[in-house]
């Protein structure tokens, strides 16, 4: 990887509300692969406020399954040596919301594989901001196959 976001360099078309870079009212998380983790920076605007100065949990939700999603398709596509992410879907997710996260600043998500096997991976991330982890998340990512809606998605 070059340092560009996995959202530009393999999605550059993609519509999707967290992660979409040609969604203009979504969130564009730009996930960076570093290693074995995947890495971004956001920040927040007020009408992604719960309340003021706190990020609305579903706003958070939303940060930890995009981000989980690409790094789960980014560490499908290395085990498998090719040259493009499977297209994936999430099969569950739990978000664990352990404190307010803070929109006066950047948000970081970090995000790593537990497990990965030929067709889904687990992946665990972790939403901080304001020096302290935030929100947590732990997902099953699964590879789709033709005939599902979401293949060929990029």
């Amino acid at each position: 990887m070059t340092g560009e976001a996995l959202q530009d360099t393999y999605a550059p078309n993609g519509t999707c509300f967290g992660c979409g870079p040609r969604n203009e009212l979504g969130l564009r998380v730009k996930s960076v692969a570093k290693g074995d983790e995947v890495v971004a920076t956001w920040r927040a605007s007020k009408h992604h406020e719960a309340f003021e100065g706190a990020l609305s949990g579903g706003i958070a939700g939303t940060l930890l399954d995009c981000h989980s999603n690409w790094t789960a398709a980014y560490h499908l596509m290395r085990r498998a040596g090719g040259p493009m992410p499977p297209c994936t879907v999430t099969a569950e997710y739990a978000v664990k919301l352990l404190r307010p996260t803070p929109t006066s600043g950047p948000i970081e998500l970090v995000a790593r594989p537990v497990e990965v096997s030929d067709d889904r991976a687990i992946i665990e991330a972790e939403l901080r901001a304001g020096g302290r982890v935030c929100a947590t998340a732990r997902g099953t990512f699964v590879a789709v196959k033709p005939g599902h809606p979401a293949y060929h998605r990029w």
